[in-house]
């Protein structure tokens, strides 16, 4: 029981800003982002958005594929017995 009562003073030292420094990444990426490379800004990020943009751009097709397949098969007549 004496452990829970420790949780809010741990909570606190772990949210507290004093304990540590973060560096501010914004105007690194901004100078990636906006640097004229010649590359859309959906891929400028490296190769992680390169293959995410890829698997995203695969998904869509082959959904849209397997969409209109089904409606083609849904808009065929039925065959009697």
């Amino acid at each position: 029981m004496n452990h829970l009562l420790k949780v809010p003073a741990l909570a606190v030292r772990a949210f507290s800003s004093s304990t540590r420094q973060l560096r501010n990444k914004v105007p690194e990426a901004q100078k990636l982002f906006q640097e004229d490379n010649g590359l859309p800004v959906h891929i400028k990020g490296g190769t992680g958005d390169v293959l995410l943009y890829r698997a995203t751009m695969t998904l869509t097709i082959a959904g849209t594929c397997y969409s209109l397949y089904w409606l083609l098969i849904a808009s065929l007549p039925q065959r009697k017995a």
